[in-house]
């Protein structure tokens, strides 16, 4: 290692020395220890170990090789056997040099499957067979099944077919050529292509339409192919479709060649599209290739699975006939940690979503120990046959302060929770309808110490703790009331019940109440005349409001039988919603099973680019399940497993919060079923996360070194690492997690760096031969939360595909950023573009005079584009201006200066680094330092009106755009509601209560007219405009206080 660098790399990366020295036990007791490459394969030892074992005693007694596998400690401190003969020694890792050959037992191919699997989700297949849960064992063979049969499914599927699962067409969201920006007068073009054929080295160069369709192109091409080679007899253009050149992204189907997203890109960038012609046989072959290793495991199970158990005749009672009143029994706590001198109290309480069914009920109080007890019963305000079939039974456990004896007084003063410590909640039936009865312990979660609101947290999980063996838990006792098992009423009964529900005529005032009430959007509570005119016009709602389920939903009696069978019944009934309004129903507001089945129906009608669109939402209320195997679940594997891309950005979402302990067990056994049904795609995503793991050791030797030598000397040992055998294969030809049809071909260390900022992001640099532009760049993180960056740019991405649906390009740049794991992920490195700080300190002598520089940015564009290119440039300026100016308006994004707002060579203007947003804008000495709604500089108007101060048709034109954008937002303004209301089960700081969701509903003018939204949006833009002096001389202070860092 280089002089200077204290930093020890582990025994497996060591170059110096390419041999380590491994310690062996043989089956027959024999100890063999001799030196093996690090980067040997796990075959490649067996067989060096095989014949140095020919010279021991005893050798005659093994049997053959194959009989035998290698077992080690992992790093995880647990015993994994090597199934996998291809890994590489330096890749398995073991916690100690040390190797022990066992008798191979069971299917070999399933546990290299369970080998991969666990490897690639961080959690061991053992640990949920340890369990030892009847509902997970469940889940894991109905998942396994249900996931292999779609994996079969789709391999069966013609060629064509089949395309569209692994390799979905990449579309604009416009289903014309947008009335902005440079495509409008590119349209009557003609688009020149460059086409190859994957057998040859020749290609040829096309003029065709962009309106024209891929098989008009590719008729074109075996026209001259067989012109050129004198071939007699034509192909058919069926049999071919067309690849983007290096990468995995394809182009078929009945499309205009403009509405493909990579055309659409050349297109705007003057660049030649470069494709090749593919021959269906050569996508048989992939076909069959990705079905072998399916086949495989599915055999191998054929054979192992056991006959199922014959059903058990069992008495049961039905739970509406139960009178008696819900009991608990509240045994003892365990491992309490509270201080001295306080007493502890236990706070129960049932809820039906966010509705809390009877009042709470506090037990006694008892003297803190690290085991107290209570042995007290706690009796619910509520019979056992009106609890609804999701309660919830929420806990909160809390310490008060001993107060000394005082003389009576008039007046009550009532306790309050000096000091909240846990929380945990269950559910009351079982995932079988069966009403809970004996003893449980729950394993608590820990309080948040500043939370002000309520001890108890119905939003929460109803999973334990995992971490046994250190959180305080709670004994309780469900009450054993019957001999016999209490199951909630089947469907059948319930619809039986729910057909007697009779429509009421009503009155021309209840009519205009109703009107009244389904037209007001910004709706929190109700009161209860409303509830009234709901209830009893719900067929009306059904039938000529069906959007305003949700508010009907909320105001039904769960607890009442006759309205829950009524409301079931309505619901088969309901006429399908769209999918932007159903999305709210997946709250946990709403967890009636019957609610979340008919929400899923809905979303079923998403076409595959729209579910991409929401599958974070979709992901983060997976929280809110209750059990297991639900719809929602069933729902995202069938399209994740039907198209690539989903399951791709199924699989980070899920993977990136494995660490979480309240997630890890329902995430780890989707991820497991994920696998099952799609082993070939395993393959890449493992290799994606051995980058990924590369690529964190090289940021944490740079953080290590960065603190004692310096930046140029720890980024030249950097890029030496990198150039290591191990580091280079791990980070060469890996698909983008960031985007699955791009391939980071091949790294090159000399271009890759690490930036300045506290965590010392990596900065690579990929090139790819088959593709023309500029390298491919993405910046590693590694201790910085990605989740709220990911959430705005989708909104911004979001923001972008409908303005383009209205015929708006604003010439966004939604750039990648994805979230993979514990404050770790990647961001797409946006090419040839400055921060405005950079290109104004370059014009300027000061850091205090660059912000106040107008002349800055135009002058920096004239020089980027010579020409006739500058008014394009200006006019894509222009356009991403207003976009930019609306979202982070919409949004509330703050801390906006002048380091985390760029410009692209082209006019591009982009934002970047969203740290804050709703409103939650910085502030120092209590004064808030943002005080214009966006930013929109005499800088920005000076390069809008083209460097004239008397331009006002150019800034007319922008102000248009920005109106224009604002005015389609709002019209969406639900959608955006929806989606921000389902992203607080993230847990997110700045969106974690109502308060923070009412910001968007106030900047989208939620519940006024489309006449008072842009009133209010016109008073925001004069205020921003007038008000952006306050701006420049925050930049001044931003460039000031950066430049005497």
């Amino acid at each position: 290692m280089p002089p200077g660098v204290q930093w020890v790399q582990d025994i497996w990366e060591e170059e110096e020395n390419p041999e380590i020295d491994l310690d062996f036990l043989l089956p027959t007791g024999i100890y063999l220890r001799f030196p093996v490459l690090r980067s040997a394969t796990i075959g490649a030892i067996k067989k060096h170990v095989w014949k140095r074992a020919q010279s021991e005693p005893l050798f005659h007694s093994l049997n053959e090789p194959d009989a035998y596998v290698f077992t080690c400690i992992n790093v995880t401190a647990e015993q994994e056997e090597l199934e996998d003969e291809q890994r590489r020694l330096c890749d398995v890792r073991p916690f100690m040099p040390i190797l022990r050959l066992v008798s191979r037992e069971g299917d070999r191919v399933e546990k290299v499957s369970n080998t991969h699997i666990s490897l690639l989700i961080g959690k061991g297949l053992h640990e949920f067979d340890s369990l030892k849960n009847h509902e997970v064992n469940e889940f894991r063979s109905k998942m396994r099944q249900f996931c292999e049969e779609k994996a079969m499914d789709r391999q069966r599927l013609e060629w064509n077919r089949w395309m569209q699962s692994n390799f979905p067409c990449e579309l604009e969201p416009c289903s014309k050529l947008p009335e902005t920006g440079c495509l409008k007068s590119r349209s009557a073009k003609k688009l020149i292509v460059n086409v190859k054929f994957e057998s040859s080295d020749e290609s040829f160069t096309f003029q065709i339409l962009p309106q024209d369709i891929p098989l008009t192109l590719m008729q074109y091409a075996l026209k001259k192919k067989a012109t050129v080679f004198r071939q007699p007899r034509q192909e058919k253009p069926e049999d071919y479709t067309l690849r983007v050149n290096g990468r995995c992204e394809y182009i078929y189907g009945k499309y205009q060649l403009c509405q493909f997203k990579y055309i659409c890109t050349c297109l705007h960038n003057g660049q030649t599209p470069h494709l090749s012609m593919v021959h269906h046989t050569a996508i048989r072959k992939m076909q069959e290739e990705q079905g072998s290793f399916n086949m495989q495991i599915s055999k191998s199970r054929a054979f192992s699975k056991p006959p199922p158990l014959p059903l058990k005749k069992q008495t049961i009672s039905s739970l509406w006939t139960m009178e008696e009143p819900f009991i608990i029994h509240l045994v003892q706590g365990s491992r309490v940690n509270a201080d001295e001198g306080m007493k502890l109290v236990v706070q129960a309480g049932l809820f039906h979503g966010s509705e809390m069914l009877c009042k709470m009920v506090t037990s006694s109080e008892v003297i803190v120990s690290s085991e107290p007890v209570w042995d007290q019963k706690l009796v619910f305000d509520i019979n056992i046959s009106e609890l609804p079939r999701m309660t919830r039974l929420c806990f909160a456990l809390y310490a008060v302060i001993e107060k000394a004896k005082k003389p009576r007084s008039t007046k009550k003063k009532s306790k309050k929770a000096d000091c909240p410590l846990a929380w945990v909640n269950t559910m009351v039936f079982d995932y079988k309808d069966q009403l809970k009865t004996g003893d449980v312990s729950l394993y608590t979660w820990p309080s948040v110490p500043d939370d002000k609101g309520d001890l108890l947290n119905p939003m929460g999980t109803v999973e334990s703790n995992p971490n046994t063996d250190s959180t305080a838990s709670l004994m309780i006792r469900f009450a054993n009331v019957r001999p016999h098992p209490i199951y909630y009423p089947s469907s059948d009964k319930i619809f039986e019940l729910g057909r007697n529900g009779k429509h009421v005529r009503s009155t021309d005032e209840e009519q205009r109440k109703l009107r009244e009430i389904v037209e007001n959007k910004n709706y929190t509570e109700f009161f209860e005349d409303d509830k009234e005119i709901l209830w009893k016009l719900r067929y009306e709602v059904r039938d000529l409001h069906p959007e305003n389920l949700a508010k009907l939903l909320l105001i039904t009696k769960w607890n009442r039988h006759e309205d829950v069978a009524q409301m079931t019944c309505l619901l088969q009934d309901w006429p399908d919603l769209s999918p932007w309004h159903a999305l709210e129903l997946l709250d946990y507001s709403f967890p009636d099973r019957n609610v979340r089945s008919f929400t899923v129906r809905c979303l079923k009608k998403l076409r595959d680019d729209e579910l991409l669109q929401y599958l974070l939402q979709l992901v983060q209320v997976l929280k809110y399940e209750s059990y297991l195997d639900c719809d929602l679940t069933r729902f995202l594997l069938e399209r994740a497993l039907a198209n690539r891309k989903i399951g791709h950005f199924l699989f980070w979402h899920l993977r990136s919060e494995m660490h979480v302990p309240s997630v890890s067990l329902r995430f780890g056994l989707i991820l497991e079923a994920y696998c099952r049904g799609s082993s070939h795609h395993m393959k890449l995503l493992i290799k994606q996360n051995e980058a990924l793991n590369k690529m964190k050791s090289l940021n944490d030797f740079v953080k290590s070194s960065s603190l004692k030598t310096t930046h140029i000397h720890t980024r030249d040992v950097m890029r030496l690492y990198m150039k290591q055998d191990t580091y280079m294969e791990a980070l060469t030809d890996v698909v983008s997690p960031l985007n699955p049809n791009f391939i980071l071909a091949d790294i090159c260390a000399e271009k890759c760096k690490f930036m300045d900022s506290k965590m010392k992001p990596l900065w690579l640099v990929y090139t790819n031969e088959k593709v023309q532009g500029e390298p491919l760049g993405i910046i590693f993180k590694n201790g910085d939360d990605l989740r709220q960056d990911m959430l705005t740019l989708q909104m911004i991405q979001l923001m972008d595909v409908l303005w383009k649906q209205e015929g708006l390009d604003l010439r966004m740049i939604p750039y990648g950023c994805l979230s993979t794991g514990n404050k770790t992920g990647l961001i797409e490195v946006v090419s040839n573009s400055d921060t405005i700080a950079n290109i104004q300190l370059n014009k300027s002598n000061m850091a205090a005079t660059a912000a106040f520089n107008k002349d800055a940015l135009l002058n920096w564009l004239k020089t980027k584009n010579p020409g006739d290119a500058l008014d394009q440039a200006i006019e894509e300026f222009t356009l991403s201006c207003a976009g930019y100016c609306v979202a982070t308006y919409v949004l509330g994004i703050g801390d906006r200066h002048s380091d985390n707002i760029m410009i692209r060579e082209n006019g591009q203007l982009f934002h970047i680094d969203f740290g804050h947003f709703l409103g939650n804008f910085k502030s120092k000495f209590g004064i808030n330092r943002e005080r214009v709604p966006f930013i929109l500089t005499y800088d920005f108007v000076h390069v809008i009106q083209q460097g004239r101060t008397n331009n006002s048709e150019k800034f007319e034109r922008f102000r248009d755009y920005c109106e224009e954008a604002y005015k389609i937002l709002c019209r969406n303004g639900t959608l955006f509601v929806n989606l921000f209301a389902l992203t607080r089960a993230a847990g997110l700081p700045e969106l974690s209560c109502s308060k923070d969701i009412q910001y968007l509903k106030d900047s989208l003018a939620l519940g006024k007219t489309e006449e008072e939204a842009l009133k209010h949006f016109k008073v925001k833009f004069n205020e921003a405009l007038r008000e952006s002096w306050k701006t420049k001389v925050n930049w001044m202070a931003h460039n000031v206080a950066k430049d005497n860092r």
